[in-house]
């Protein structure tokens, strides 16, 4: 992993894409847990050739500057589908609760439980399930016109999803099955929905567990399921 030397013109986008490198491979190997290529790695930065001291320097120090950059946003972001994480949507998700209860407006929690991934790995292969699970995140950006700005999305672990949305018309699960299985015939999903109500409200993670509690009961139980598979029977949630 030794840097030529480059030319004056052609140093910064070398050292810059350089930096971009090293720092995608620092976090692949934090991501994995993998101690011994982060001080492979971090050594290698140390002993960077071809360079002059200050352009060794200003190297490692974009280098680091972009891991620190990364992994901060992987603090509270999903790295598959670009959505918050837990941590993310909790403190988000918070925030919205908040403003929502001084203005005394509905919120409603849209929480959905996919297949285990583990099993969409096993039939489909790793990537495959990525792939599927990409798509999901996708396809709740689709549902949610409002992310990002009155509305909350978010991959809690690997087959839960959320989303906070003040539209009663985007907590309608029978609308969002009917999308999915157009749009995602190969994921299959249960969708349940809990009311944040301004005038007895209660925190994220207790909405939460509410919805979570609703699925597989006789008022919570929405499912889609993929072509050749028969969906459960649509029963509208209170």
């Amino acid at each position: 992993m030794e840097v030529a030397s480059v030319s004056p013109n052609g140093y910064d986008s070398a050292c810059s894409a350089r930096s971009v490198e090293l720092a995608s491979q620092l976090r692949a190997a934090v991501m994995d847990g993998d101690d011994g290529r982060i001080a492979r790695l971090l050594s290698e930065l140390l002993r960077l050739r071809g360079l002059t001291k200050g352009q060794r320097i200003r190297l490692q120090q974009r280098a680091l500057s972009n891991l620190v950059h990364t992994l901060r946003s992987l603090t509270f972001n999903d790295e598959v589908t670009g959505l918050c994480n837990r941590r993310g949507f909790l403190q988000t998700g918070t925030r919205l609760l908040d403003l929502a209860a001084r203005e005394a407006r509905r919120i409603h929690l849209v929480y959905f439980s996919l297949e285990p991934l583990q099993e969409i790995r096993n039939a489909l292969g790793r990537s495959a399930g990525d792939v599927l699970i990409r798509h999901m995140g996708n396809f709740l950006r689709d549902l949610y016109p409002s992310y990002g700005v009155h509305e909350v999305l978010g991959r809690l672990s690997a087959s839960e999803f959320a989303a906070l949305t003040p539209n009663a018309a985007h907590a309608s699960p029978e609308a969002i099955l009917r999308r999915a299985r157009t749009q995602l015939p190969a994921l299959v999903f249960e969708v349940s929905v809990a009311l944040f109500d301004p005038f007895e409200p209660l925190a994220i993670d207790e909405l939460l567990l509410r919805a979570a509690q609703m699925l597989g009961t006789a008022e919570g139980d929405e499912r889609t399921a993929p072509l050749g598979r028969t969906p459960q029977p649509d029963v509208a949630l209170c």
